[in-house]
């Protein structure tokens, strides 16, 4: 999951309240026979307790220009051009193993494709091929430039109700939430907004927030590799530990890139955003810089003397 979304200055209305999800499972001997099936366990049967955040608040922040968006038609993702809708949801990812690599942590990473997850928010199969199809066509016609203006100039065509993808947007919630834990030791203890930025990179990131080891080693209690003052001595007090967490993400090139995104995040793992969520939005926001613009240098021109026209060249 995770992308780029239309910009805009205001959040759009709340979403429908998610339908009742289907009874369906996504129990083994219920998934189609494609790739690896995932952890014996069904997404349906999550349990919120230890949540401290409201699913549905959550869904509005995706939901946010400045964080997913909004869109009812699948579109490109800006790197990698497959096929998202909703919030941001992946419309074409096969489901995968997530080895827990943490022995530490007793809960499992839960990775089902695409379809299993649409199929989940009681969607049918054969509509996501069509919309997949359509998509494959779209692209080719348009190019990914071209078909993502048509985002901003909402010339796409709904191919979803707001109904649906609210549900296929909620299922997906879930599923970061759970993965969310098997990130993080400590998440039942992580305060309400640490536990929604935590869960809101894993909707972006998806597998891919293995590779911020730097960030999940100081979650976890780790050293932070970089800084020789922590790594002599253990993290003082929470204060600093939590200052430690927003400085890796601070530091990567997920926030440089996206640093609009990234300071709304990253300020929700301060202990005290709760208090004021703005303050804690200008404090990262004073050390985020988005990454420098290099100019190409002016070329001077070089003085050069004009050609004697062919009047002057008789008069010689």
């Amino acid at each position: 999951m995770g992308q780029a979304s239309p910009s805009a200055t205001a959040e759009p209305p709340s979403p429908a309240q998610p339908a009742p999800l289907p009874s369906a499972s996504l129990a083994p001997e219920n998934l189609p026979p494609e790739g690896p099936a995932p952890a014996p366990f069904s997404l349906l049967d999550f349990n919120a307790s230890g949540t401290k955040f409201n699913v549905d608040s959550l869904m509005r922040v995706l939901r946010d220009g400045r964080h997913e968006g909004w869109v009812l038609a699948a579109y490109p993702d800006p790197k990698t051009s497959r096929p998202l809708i909703g919030a941001g949801v992946s419309l074409d990812v096969p489901a995968r193993e997530h080895v827990q690599s943490d022995s530490f942590n007793p809960n499992m990473f839960l990775e089902p494709s695409s379809a299993q997850l649409w199929q989940a928010a009681g969607l049918d199969p054969e509509r996501l091929q069509s919309i997949l199809d359509q998509f494959d066509r779209n692209l080719k016609t348009w190019k990914k430039k071209n078909y993502r203006k048509k985002i901003k100039t909402h010339k796409l065509p709904p191919e979803l109700t707001e109904a649906e993808a609210t549900r296929l947007l909620h299922v997906s919630a879930l599923q970061a939430i759970h993965n969310a834990r098997a990130y993080c030791r400590s998440f039942d203890q992580l305060t309400a907004s640490q536990q929604m930025a935590l869960s809101q990179l894993v909707f972006q990131m998806g597998v891919n927030l293995e590779e911020f080891v730097q960030f999940l080693a100081v979650l976890n209690g780790g050293p932070r590799l970089q800084d020789a003052a922590l790594r002599e001595g253990a993290i003082e007090s929470q204060s600093e530990h939590w200052r430690a967490v927003q400085q890796t993400l601070i530091d990567s090139q997920w926030a440089k890139r996206y640093s609009s995104r990234a300071v709304a995040v990253i300020a929700m793992f301060d202990p005290d955003y709760v208090e004021d969520p703005r303050a804690a939005e200008r404090r990262v926001q004073v050390v985020l810089r988005p990454p420098s613009k290099h100019k190409k240098p002016r070329v001077q021109p070089v003085a050069t003397t004009a050609p004697q026209s062919r009047t002057a060249m008789k008069l010689q």
